[in-house]
């Protein structure tokens, strides 16, 4: 099912490229014309090695046609293919460091022109040094930017210590996505944009109501019926509160305090009232009869609100919609969104904004004037008004970010939010030089589901957290690329 989604999601790629290369073709460099000369654009990605046709038709095969003197190779940082026949054991294999990977294709004997990169890495990269800022060539070439998201350009300039150091063509958000049906029955007012967290889950217990199989949730991180709540409140519900889980070193564990007891707390009261489904509550009773969307708990009508992204809005839940008449067993209901919820201490600051790639100049671009006209072109009005037709992402100039086949609901509400600044490079520096150090994650999560299982109280399953984690601490600190003896599984690596 998926692999089909991707085909389709494939040829109406390259469908929309052979409709769009003549309209693009008026924005080619009029200095590609006048020499014969071609020139190679070097653009370094993070992964790569098996295929870059799916990269390439997303950001640079309408480039190359428009600019036929310029030939584009895209070089990853991490080849994949080089450990696709690695035959040690996976104990014994050593987790790529991904900061260094990057930074020798940046600063190497041939290096690229462009580095395409996450907001950690880029928040890093500009700080040594290595990105060259745009600001000037911006200014040279009045390049416009009073269309952008605020989340993007404010983001990324954020980042970059309020200068411009690269820029992202595409983001990523989430917001409250919510039922009206499910609100209008429980004569509860439905949310609004601006909301704190607090507010939305008091909604949320307002609107719960029912028993077994016929009660209806009224808060959920995701749609997945009974997912897995530790993952999805760790990005969107503790990540705007910048809570650390370790020190500036590694070395010690920063988890056993007020701020993040109450967060735990917060999050457990909602799944042990039964106002948040999780995994101890399945979605179907044995002796209920399936119904078509037993496995997302927003279309299924049992959950009154989830943060949901674009892509959801686009495709499952427009076709359900379109196509309800066709579906048996489904009753169509009429929904709406609001910004994603966000904390007094970090207001308007969504855990659910991100910007996974953002292209940046290298200082050390060896041909800058070709890597500054290639970020600007898949920058600019005309690449955002194609680009925009894609249903899973949205662009970064607001005037193409609309709602799909005339569909009508407030879409500002995934932009109107500001996204989570890295503000503590050492964090990010450690994570890039102890991968091993994600393993600390998987502690937490069985702690925490210990908690909602009401096997532990906070307070102990924080204390075991401290302990455990400090313990692990020490032996990434012996072997920072290994695993560890305390908790098996794979290293997540980013």
């Amino acid at each position: 099912m998926k692999r089909n989604q991707w085909v389709r999601k494939l040829v109406m790629t390259s469908v929309v490229l052979t409709m769009v290369f003549p309209m693009l073709a008026a924005c080619s460099s009029s200095k590609d014309t006048k020499t014969g000369q071609e020139r190679t654009l070097r653009i370094g990605v993070l992964y790569g090695g098996y295929d870059d046709s799916y990269f390439r038709q997303q950001f640079t095969d309408v480039y190359e046609y428009t600019h036929p003197n310029v030939k584009i190779e895209i070089v990853p940082a991490i080849d994949q293919s080089d450990q696709q026949y690695n035959q040690g054991e996976e104990k014994d294999r050593k987790e790529p460091n991904r900061l260094e990977a990057v930074k020798k294709i940046m600063d190497g004997s041939n290096p690229v022109d462009i580095i395409v990169t996450d907001p950690a890495q880029f928040r890093i990269l500009a700080r040594d040094g290595m990105l060259k800022q745009l600001d000037p060539l911006m200014q040279q070439d009045k390049f416009d930017t009073t269309d952008f998201v605020p989340a993007v350009l404010d983001g990324i300039k954020s980042m970059g210590d309020g200068n411009m150091f690269g820029l992202a063509p595409t983001f990523y958000s989430s917001a409250l996505l919510y039922n009206k049906k499910l609100f209008a029955d429980a004569g509860v007012e439905p949310p609004t944009d601006g909301m704190t967290w607090d507010e939305v889950f008091n909604k949320a217990r307002l609107v719960t109501k029912g028993e077994g199989a016929d009660r209806k949730y009224g808060f959920s991180f995701d749609r997945y019926a009974g997912g897995d709540p530790f993952w999805s409140m760790t990005y969107s519900y503790i990540a705007p509160l910048q809570l650390r889980m370790f020190d500036n070193k590694g070395e010690k564990m920063t988890v056993n305090t007020g701020p993040w007891e109450k967060v735990w707390n917060s999050i457990t009261k909602l799944s042990t009232d039964k106002i948040m489904p999780t995994q101890n509550d399945g979605m179907m009773e044995n002796n209920t009869k399936p119904g078509p969307f037993d496995h997302d708990s927003f279309l299924s009508g049992k959950v009154a609100m989830v943060l949901s992204d674009f892509g959801y809005l686009n495709n499952d839940l427009a076709n359900a919609m379109r196509n309800a008449s066709k579906i048996k067993g489904f009753n169509k209901f009429d929904w709406d969104i609001v910004t994603a919820p966000s904390h007094p201490e970090a207001p308007g600051i969504s855990g659910s904004v991100n910007m996974n790639n953002i292209f940046a100049i290298n200082n050390k671009a060896p041909n800058p004037d070709d890597a500054w006209d290639f970020v600007k072109f898949i920058n600019s009005e005309e690449w955002a008004k194609i680009r925009s037709r894609s249903s899973y992402e949205m662009v970064s100039r607001k005037q193409f970010i609309k709602p799909k086949d005339g569909s009508s609901y407030n879409i500002d509400a995934f932009f109107n939010v500001k996204p989570v600044i890295p503000t503590n490079q050492d964090a990010e520096d450690l994570m890039s030089e102890k991968p091993a150090l994600w393993q600390v994650n998987d502690i937490g999560r069985t702690l925490f589901q210990e908690v909602i299982n009401g096997k532990k109280t906070t307070k102990q399953a924080l204390a075991e957290w401290e302990t455990k984690g400090n313990e692990m601490l020490q032996q990434i600190k012996n072997n920072p690329n290994g695993g560890s003896e305390t908790v098996p599984g794979r290293i997540y690596g980013g």
